[in-house]
């Protein structure tokens, strides 16, 4: 069966050429983004100040904490607001290559 639409004139899908439709996500929209490391002084603050970088909206105050089970580690939630899918790879990049992060989720 063929189609009776004839391709476009550039070549492209033009579906496939719009990025959007690549992606589950919304934007702009908020999304939760979890950071574990060892609890030490400063984790929070250095989470916060990656955070910053992408979004200068993030608001502190939304930041939920979790220790581990014996206490070493901690798990840090912020909530961003996502603007791009370009924004979010640089993020979580940026996340996962800071000396005090061990896992970005």
């Amino acid at each position: 069966m063929t189609s009776s639409n004839p391709p476009p004139a550039n070549g492209l899908d033009p579906q496939a050429a719009d990025p959007r439709k690549d992606s589950l996500i919304e934007y702009p929209s908020k999304f939760p983004i979890k950071v574990m490391g060892a609890k030490v002084d400063g984790f929070v603050h250095a989470v916060t100040e990656v955070a910053r970088r992408f979004d200068p909206t993030f608001d502190a105050a939304t930041i939920e904490l979790r220790d581990s089970r014996a206490g070493n580690y901690l798990g840090v939630t912020i909530t961003i607001t996502a603007t791009s899918r370009e924004q979010l790879d640089d993020l979580y990049r940026a996340l996962s290559s800071h000396p005090m992060v061990k896992v970005v989720l």
